[in-house]
């Protein structure tokens, strides 16, 4: 006889999860990320996702110049229990450097996963928890099909709109007064 029990979880703070590295509990090269509350494993890189963020990186620098601040593979703080990792943020430039303190959901101008093996993850977890951040754009990256999912209008309960771009499509970030005044 199979029974349904809840099992209550401890979530964790930004706060408490930057104690625990500095702590040495979590390992300097763990590849972890903090997702509303819990402490998520990362999947290992491969080359089909190394490959798309080499190249969205260099497109974004060589395109957007001093307009936009590029950060590869580097943490964004979502308080009050969220500092994912995403594969690529463009951050709105600021007067001081983000060494002082890591960037939060308010300097994003666009956040970008490349999926190899984490399609369900980023579509139904990471998704909502930037829509719900307030993160105007995302863009979700289909290593397997050179195809990237292009979500917009941000919301309490996820992305208003969602397209698909083919591979053989263009793909730019929006020029809405949301994402221009971010």
């Amino acid at each position: 006889m199979a029974v349904d029990v809840e099992v209550a979880r401890r979530l964790f703070t930004v706060e408490e999860y930057h104690r625990m590295a500095e702590a040495g509990i979590l390992g300097e090269d763990e590849r972890v990320e903090l997702i509303e509350g819990e402490i998520v494993q990362m999947a290992p890189i491969g080359p089909r996702h190394v490959g798309p963020v080499i190249n969205a990186t260099r497109l974004f620098i060589t395109r957007l110049g001093d307009r936009a601040v590029v950060s590869p593979q580097n943490p964004v703080v979502i308080l009050p229990r969220s500092e994912p990792q995403p594969d690529l943020l463009l951050l709105r430039p600021r007067a001081v450097s983000y060494s002082r303190e890591l960037p939060t959901s308010r300097d994003v101008l666009l956040a970008v996963e490349v999926a190899d093996t984490t399609v369900r993850f980023d579509r139904l977890i990471k998704a909502r928890l930037y829509a719900r951040a307030g993160i105007a754009e995302f863009w979700l990256c289909l290593a397997m099909d050179g195809a990237v999912e292009v979500y917009r209008g941000p919301g309490a309960d996820g992305y208003a709109g969602v397209t698909l771009h083919g591979p053989d499509q263009i793909v730019s970030r929006s020029r809405s007064p949301t994402s221009a005044s971010r």
